[in-house]
């Protein structure tokens, strides 16, 4: 056999591999895309950023958890149903009163899509990762309305904007499947505190209302979660031998173990402060909300005081979210 041959042959057979991945790269795409096309008829699969084998069914439907939009607010000194350690997620817009977001009605609905000010915010909640983050809802102009898919990503909620029927991760903020994917929201500087916390710092402040829909709010249905193991995760542990539920606050690719915030107080690195206070109860603990074991109330601001954007994950969220993330162990 000449050297062309052997050259030809090669070319050749190279050529039916690469034919043959594309070919099963195909199949392996329209198969992940058939397990969810009846329920997604709307949704471009042709466009993703993740593998779709990695989703799965979080048990509830699309829309099993109702979303709410444009939810009732009442006078936070008019309120009287929340126990004083219940964590509430606060926003401050620039103009007008701040506002809480009581962590007893993202439990059972984890999207509010909300107007502040005349601002569109979108609140996110969702109890298996703990990540609560409000993002801007806009995109190109348009606003975008969000509904919960009953998807999840190594334990993480995906939502879904009912515009495009796009798919968000939400501990990312970022579209991962459909017209949206690779599209990034904005996070907006919000924290989560106890109810006491934001009556005191804002007496004129308001409340979300209780919604008007058959649940058991102020109870946990996830009892003990948080220190049992993850939902639905067979990803990697943390690395350092972190518990896989110990709460991490997370700026940007960053994560402080709540463990040390805890017994220092008060950190300044990496340009941003750091605090802890008691007086927050956790949400995923006992049945009733109010008497969860301490978890305590963490803020994250600039030097000058500023708040900066932050959440306080599960450790394992963290790193499957942020594998080449930066863990600050004060080591």
């Amino acid at each position: 056999m000449t050297v062309r041959q052997r050259l030809t042959m090669t070319v050749v057979t190279a050529s039916m591999i690469s034919l043959a991945v594309l070919v099963f790269s195909a199949v392996t795409t329209q198969a992940q895309d058939t397990r969810f096309a009846q329920s997604w008829p709307k949704t471009d699969f042709s466009r993703s950023t993740v593998d779709l084998s990695d989703v799965i069914s979080g048990g509830p439907a699309k829309d099993g958890i109702p979303a709410l939009s444009n939810p009732p607010f009442i006078p936070a000194q008019s309120e009287n149903r929340l126990d004083a350690r219940e964590p509430v997620i606060t926003f401050v817009p620039p103009k007008g009163p701040a506002r809480a977001y009581p962590v007893r009605y993202l439990m059972w609905h984890e999207i509010v899509n909300d107007t502040v000010s005349g601002r569109p915010i979108t609140v996110t909640f969702c109890p298996l990762c703990n990540t609560g983050m409000v993002f801007d809802p806009r995109v190109d102009g348009e606003t975008l309305d969000f509904g919960v898919s009953g998807l999840l990503r190594h334990s993480d909620m995906i939502m879904y904007d009912r515009q495009t029927e796009s798919w968000w991760q939400q501990a990312l903020g970022q579209g991962i499947v459909g017209r949206h994917a690779g599209r990034q929201l904005e996070q907006l500087p919000a924290w989560m505190e106890s109810w006491a916390a934001f009556r005191t710092a804002y007496p004129e402040g308001q409340v979300m209302d209780e919604p008007k829909l058959p649940r058991s709010y102020g109870t946990n249905p996830y009892r003990g979660y948080d220190t049992a193991r993850p939902f639905l995760y067979s990803g990697e542990n943390p690395p350092h031998g972190i518990d896989p539920l110990e709460r991490v606050v997370r700026v940007g690719n960053r994560a402080w173990p709540l463990s040390r915030l805890r017994t220092q107080g008060r950190i300044s690195e990496a340009g941003v402060v750091l605090t802890w206070r008691e007086g927050q109860a956790s949400a995923l603990d006992k049945a009733q909300i109010g008497a969860g074991r301490e978890v305590g109330n963490i803020r994250v601001q600039s030097p000058s005081g500023a708040d900066v954007v932050h959440d306080i994950p599960f450790a394992f969220a963290f790193h499957a979210f942020h594998p080449k993330g930066i863990w600050m162990l004060g080591k």
